[in-house]
């Protein structure tokens, strides 16, 4: 996919009029997922020029599909006319997916296009934040009464059937959930037997509640295409399929990736320069705050950086080895906290397993430095400071980095956005202090 979509996108780009963009009927004919990520990949002109050609009854699929800052510039480019013919097709869940790149005039636009019941999904939908499971609740899903009989379920299964079906909920009187049956299991059995008979009681369920991506990593273990979603009382609001299910927990971890470098996975690759460099200046701040903080501790040594200039030629390799190895532990706690995997009862011990690889990796590599550092200034007891500055910092760089995600975790802040921030500061303050310490001991 990767390739074709390069050289389309090429096609595309390199067009000199409409008539020579190949897209046509070749761009209806395409995966929805597909469709969004050419849409993202070009450049804001190209983007609207192709979006003027997809077929209307495409367009809200297409939009769904796609990350909310480029979403909302195809948005921001449709006339109320297009925009009413795009709310024609739109149900619900749609219209939750879209809220964020809509002002609030255009969803009340969107939901008096809607019939009584969509609406209605959409208010309780709303009644649930972003982060959690109800919020992102699936209506798809089939229902049957707990009195029900197999011949009822195949008579169900003969209509058209949403994505991700493999079970028929049970429900009692008052909507609340009862138990799950299999499909296949429905196939196998005889037209008179209660539904309950082949159902499974211990059926899984999430809860509307719980943390969306929790409940998302729920669903993907199940086993099952998708799991019924119910309220504190266990009604059976809809469900979670395992294409949502695998739609949030994408974007957590792409979330993460780029809240590492200070940044929101939903910006657009072609966004305005003066919106991009609004986005990225506040951590361009923060890491100069901490550079003037590396900065003032080098200049403490100002008068040993002046004797023995190979100290100063040296220093960035320090930093560097404990920048990498801060920053491979760190990587390692953030996913084991996001997967729930670092506890109070493994932190000791985890700590320990970290400590001892940056104590090996330390000692081999500050002997490596050292004599390699040996020969090239002609002095072996160069070679024996950047080799001990080293050893300290690539083990201070193990501890800070199992530390770090963990103590912003327990003060609710995000270790992937801040925690890299963090560790370079400490790693490069201990490397030089060690480095230019040790040195100003035993070289001047």
């Amino acid at each position: 996919m990767a390739e074709e979509l390069s050289n389309l996108i090429e096609e595309v780009v390199d067009a000199k009029t409409q008539q020579d963009v190949l897209i046509g009927k070749m761009i209806i004919q395409r995966e929805f997922d597909d469709l969004a990520l050419l849409l993202e990949s070009l450049p804001l002109e190209q983007r609207l020029a192709t979006w003027s050609q997809v077929a209307a009854e495409n367009r809200i699929d297409i939009l769904v599909a796609m990350r909310g800052d480029p979403r909302e510039s195809l948005l921001d480019a449709m006339s109320l006319d297009e925009l009413d013919m795009l709310f024609q097709d739109l149900d619900a869940e749609d219209l939750v997916e879209l809220t964020e790149s809509l002002p609030s005039r255009l969803v009340d636009r969107a939901l008096q296009a809607m019939d009584t019941k969509q609406r209605k999904y959409y208010e309780d939908a709303q009644q649930y934040a972003d982060n959690l499971a109800g919020h992102w609740v699936d209506h798809h899903q089939l229902t049957l009464p707990q009195n029900a009989k197999v011949r009822d379920a195949l008579r169900l299964l003969r209509r058209e059937l949403p994505e991700y079906v493999d079970a028929v909920y049970l429900i009692n009187r008052t909507g609340h959930f009862f138990e799950g049956v299999k499909i296949g299991a429905i196939f196998g059995s005889p037209d008179h037997v209660p539904l309950t008979d082949i159902g499974e009681e211990e059926f899984p369920t999430v809860s509307a509640s719980e943390n969306a991506f929790d409940a998302a990593l729920k669903v993907q273990k199940s086993g099952y295409a998708a799991l019924p979603m119910v309220d504190e009382n266990n009604t059976l609001l809809g469900r979670m399929d395992v294409g949502t299910a695998s739609e949030i927990v994408n974007e957590y971890y792409e979330g993460q990736i780029m809240a590492s470098a200070g940044m929101d996975e939903d910006e657009d690759l072609f966004s305005p320069v003066v919106t991009s460099a609004k986005n990225r200046a506040f951590w361009l701040g923060i890491n100069l705050v901490t550079a003037f903080a590396a900065a003032w501790f080098i200049g403490l040594f100002e008068a040993t950086l002046q004797e023995v200039v190979a100290l100063a030629v040296l220093m960035p390799v320090v930093a560097s080895m404990g920048g990498i190895a801060g920053s491979q532990t760190l990587t390692l706690i953030i996913r084991g906290l996001a997967l729930g995997q670092v506890t109070g009862g493994n932190r000791k011990a985890l700590l320990k397993k970290e400590m001892s690889v940056g104590g090996l990796n330390g000692i081999i590599w500050a002997i490596v430095v050292g004599v390699v550092v040996s020969f090239w200034f002609g002095s072996a007891l160069i070679g024996f400071v950047i080799s001990l500055a080293i050893l300290m910092n690539i083990v201070a760089a193990a501890f800070s980095g199992v530390l770090i995600p963990i103590i912003l975790d327990k003060l609710k802040l995000d270790p992937a956005l801040s925690g890299s921030v963090v560790l370079t500061t400490v790693t490069d303050i201990v490397g030089f202090v060690a480095f230019l310490g040790i040195g100003t001991l035993l070289l001047t």
